[in-house]
């Protein structure tokens, strides 16, 4: 079938099409009702559809053959470890781990934080609390206390799931001290915390912690808990415009649906293939490509702690392909720009066998034109570029590799995959004709698997997403299509930046730098950068009579950033200005400042009090080489 006539069937009869996909999944019960409405007026998928994810991931596959085929694969080259889960032994693991998650008091419903590195008791986690109709939110581990503290307090866990440690390159980093100050300086104070001891440091567990291997030694294996496909799997936080994290909610029902789906038409998988996607599962990518989706499939998915150009080499994704026999890997482009710059001439790539790579799929950020050709010449692979967002959990647009290879165009993420009826809007809501700049919206309903809500705040998600324009999902991208209907995202329309991969919010950096004392204003924006995509800079006015260095006062900004968020922001640039560009009611021009930040031709506006205050940062800027004279 051809990406045309598979699309027209999505779009035009929705119902039918994604009723058809969810006959390729194992229902406790299948559903009649395939598309309707909740009580927020919100579109909902399968609502009388009862189901696991966790039995339709592991379960089924042992009762039907795959028993004995790997099932995750683990490799940690920081730690010099190599594991190999069967699906038997995952599944094993998993139902005994979630009748320890069911000794802590944890039911259908009840919220569990995972706070862990890339190791395969993570995973196990996440699948023990779906397991149990629970409710996961996993959080990035390089996410310092106060982030987590943050989200603790908003899903208000019954338990919590950390590790002793983990290993940044060659860095061991303590997780439990984090935890514990996260505890303290959230108003919600879990029931349990489940620690799996590591022996590259293990922490000091208090009275009321639990070890993670002495509960498993004595742990039977639990039952799965059947749900409704509406119930909530996970609650993933993503950064919102105003500080506050919001929880983007995936429910069981779509969400498995979508995933099977997309193993299939967008990556080209077959059941029992090996599929790398090179993230964390504190990402919506590890949700959704790490877990859940290759082993919806039946495939064979891969575990990686480490940063593969640095540990132990920039051919760790060739020694991996060899060595694993993958077929598909997805990566950021932020990875192949570092490969780039360690190994320009790809001499590595031709120390290892890659044959079993059929494809390589980049996502997470804009894939530049440079980064799309130099890996497609320098390895001889399909690339993929395909865009989606957290709030979707699967790919918006992408050249659907399972149903038609369509011509490739560099800087477009192709076409959008069936299901996703993208448009370009002006800002009256108009559709705007092939060529012209807009914002990139998705005409409702939104296919299976996309966010049904904000976790506790269906206000917000309606005012975040549904408001600009009715009948819309609005992306919060900018772009257009081509007459071919190929979509070009150009880049973000609020104040989330893209810092390798991670979406991060600017103005949550904003309140932190101006708890300085000597800050008085402060605009928090993304520059372009080379490898990483984007990296926030602040722009700072002092507070008059203020007497600090320039170089001391970007130490100690860098590091409340650090310590609020984490190094994983890449904040390390400051700048002092004279004056920054506002409205006459007092607004900062923040648009204004990342229009002059990506180096565009900037018309001043009359709006602005001072007029002379915009080429003169943008001067100010060009001297410290954050643009372009």
């Amino acid at each position: 079938m051809s990406y045309t006539t598979e699309y027209q069937r999505a779009i035009e009869s929705p119902e039918a099409f994604w009723k058809e996909k969810a006959q390729a999944l194992p229902w406790s019960r299948f559903p009649e009702t395939i598309l309707s409405k909740d009580d927020n007026d919100i579109y909902r998928w399968f609502a009388d559809g009862e189901m696991n994810t966790c039995y339709m991931a592991l379960d089924y596959h042992v009762e039907n053959g795959r028993g004995d085929q790997p099932a995750l694969i683990y490799d940690s080259p920081v730690t010099g470890t190599k594991a190999t889960y069967t699906y038997r032994k995952l599944h094993e693991e998993v139902a005994k781990f979630a009748s320890v998650l069911a000794g802590k008091g944890v039911e259908k419903g009840d919220r569990v934080v995972i706070y862990m590195p890339m190791i395969p008791q993570a995973v196990i986690a996440m699948l023990a609390s779906a397991r149990l109709g629970a409710v996961h939110s996993v959080v990035f581990g390089g996410f310092a206390p106060h982030e987590l503290a943050v989200r603790i307090e908003d899903a208000s866990p019954k338990v919590l799931v950390t590790a002793s440690c983990g290993i940044e390159v060659t860095k061991v980093l303590p997780y439990k001290p984090l935890v514990d100050e996260a505890i303290s300086l959230s108003a919600h104070k879990p029931d349990s915390v489940i620690v799996y001891q590591r022996p590259e440091q293990l922490a000091e567990l208090s009275a009321d912690d639990t070890d993670w291997d002495s509960a498993m030694a004595t742990a039977t294996p639990a039952p799965c808990t059947v749900v409704q496909a509406t119930d909530p799997l996970y609650i993933l936080y993503t950064s919102g415009t105003t500080g506050k994290p919001k929880g983007v909610v995936r429910d069981n029902g779509g969400h498995a649906v979508a995933l099977k789906y997309s193993m299939q038409a967008i990556y080209n998988m077959a059941p029992g293939e090996v599929f790398w996607a090179a993230s964390d599962v504190g990402w919506v990518v590890g949700h959704s490509y790490i877990v859940y989706g290759p082993l919806l499939h039946g495939c064979t998915t891969v575990v990686y702690e480490g940063k593969p150009v640095k540990t132990p080499d920039a051919g760790a994704f060739w020694r991996m392909t060899e060595e694993y026999k993958i077929k598909a890997l997805f990566a950021a482009p932020t990875a192949f720009r570092a490969i780039r710059k360690e190994d320009p001439d790809a001499k590595l790539v031709e120390k290892y066998d890659i044959s079993s790579l059929k494809t390589i799929f980049m996502a997470g950020e804009r894939l530049d034109p440079p980064t799309y050709l130099w890996t497609v010449d320098k390895t001889g692979k399909p690339v993929i570029d395909h865009w989606w967002q957290t709030e979707t959990g699967w790919a918006i647009c992408a050249n659907p590799a399972g149903l038609e290879d369509l011509p490739v165009k560099p800087g477009s993420s192709t076409v959008p995959v069936p299901g996703f009826n993208v448009q370009v809007l002006d800002h009256t809501g108009k559709p705007l004709p092939a060529g012209e700049q807009g914002a990139i919206a998705i005409k409702l309903p939104m296919p299976p698997g996309c966010l049904p809500t904000i976790w506790g705040d269906c206000e917000r998600f309606k005012h975040a997403y549904l408001e600009a324009y009715p009948d819309y999902y609005t992306s919060g991208d900018g772009g257009f299509k081509d007459d071919d209907g190929y979509v070009f995202i150009m880049g973000r329309t609020d104040d989330v930046i893209n810092v390798a991969g991670h979406r991060l919010s600017t103005g949550e950096m904003e309140e932190i730098v101006a708890a300085h004392q000597a800050v008085a204003e402060c605009s928090v924006i993304g520059v372009h950068d080379s490898l990483k995509g984007q990296v926030p800079v602040g722009l700072v006015l002092l507070k008059d009579g203020v007497d600090i260095d320039e170089d001391t006062l970007q130490q100690e900004l860098v590091a409340m950033i650090r310590k609020e968020i984490g190094p994983l922001a890449c904040f390390h640039r400051a700048v002092v200005v004279p004056r920054l560009p506002k409205t006459r009611s007092g607004k900062i021009l923040r648009k204004l400042l990342r229009q002059i930040a990506a180096n565009h031709e900037v018309a001043v506006p009359s709006t602005i009090d001072d007029p002379a205050s915009v080429p003169e940062i943008q001067e100010i800027m060009q001297k410290q080489g954050l643009v372009k004279s």
